[in-house]
């Protein structure tokens, strides 16, 4: 939970007649009734990202139809799954289920995750952080920076898989990595299932993370945001399945939908 907070040092000390503020009027009028100023018009930050949320609707069903569609055609047809890749990928995602419904659940290892990632988000966004906390309790981080991209952070961003890569190609700088690259695939599909099944075990759990962005906005980012992701890694898996040939796939299923919406305004204009 990444929060901001100013410091209480020495509140209430300070001289009232030098905190106080008087504001003089440099305008004088010859009338004494006077209009008051109206108020202008304030709508609350969660309506705005509520009825943006909406409009973000229609790009999840999109890019959830072209990658059902594109994993199904690579499937089936490009034979995704005799690939070294996919089986180790998916060993080490079992794997982690196994452990995840069977054994304790290392709440320390995840909530570290959680508030390292929020962190990182700061930095790459230009913040600092100036407390960082972490216990099986729970954990949060004092930032001078907060927005929606920092709060959600944790929830989209798998920080384990990401360090998984960073540091496989780091060695690869220095030392032939090659033949550990089946172990990368499944440390990758361990890391990546740990991310997606904290990160379902923890949205019903009221995090304040999704409610003070508002919940429906949060659920909406975060779902568009993890399904990106696993567009990108199933391009990287496939040697069959480029962004272009994805990108394409995008655009044909856009055009559809935006035929299908214009088709409908249509009938509907019809019948009025």
């Amino acid at each position: 939970m990444a929060t901001k907070r100013r410091s209480k040092k020495n509140r209430g000390t300070r001289n009232s007649k030098r905190d106080r503020k008087v504001i003089r009027s440099v305008a004088r009028t010859t009338s004494r009734s006077f209009i008051a100023a109206s108020e202008p018009l304030t709508v609350p930050t969660k309506w705005v990202k509520f009825i943006f949320a909406i409009f973000l609707l229609p790009i999840c069903g999109v890019l959830t139809e072209t990658f059902f569609t594109v994993f199904a055609r690579a499937t089936v047809t490009q034979r995704l799954w005799a690939g070294e890749e996919f089986w180790f990928f998916s060993l080490g995602a079992v794997l982690w289920l196994i452990a995840f419904f069977g054994l304790p659940r290392p709440i320390l290892i995840y909530v570290f995750g959680h508030e390292f990632t929020h962190a990182l988000w700061v930095w790459l966004m230009g913040g600092r952080v100036s407390q960082f906390r972490v216990g099986p309790d729970g954990g949060h981080v004092v930032t001078t920076k907060a927005n929606f991209w920092i709060a959600l952070a944790p929830y989209f961003f798998p920080i384990y898989s990401i360090l998984t890569i960073a540091i496989y190609g780091g060695l690869s700088a220095f030392l032939n990595m090659q033949p550990y690259g089946r172990l990368l695939y499944a440390v990758i599909g361990a890391t990546w299932a740990f991310h997606f099944t904290f990160t379902c075990w923890m949205i019903p759990k009221n995090q304040t993370d999704l409610t003070d962005q508002g919940t429906f906005f949060s659920l909406v980012v975060i779902y568009l945001m993890n399904l990106l992701l696993l567009s990108v890694m199933l391009i990287l898996a496939s040697r069959q399945i480029t962004f272009e040939s994805f990108g394409a796939d995008l655009l044909t299923n856009l055009g559809n939908f935006t035929q299908w919406i214009f088709d409908l305004f249509q009938t509907v204009t019809r019948q009025l």
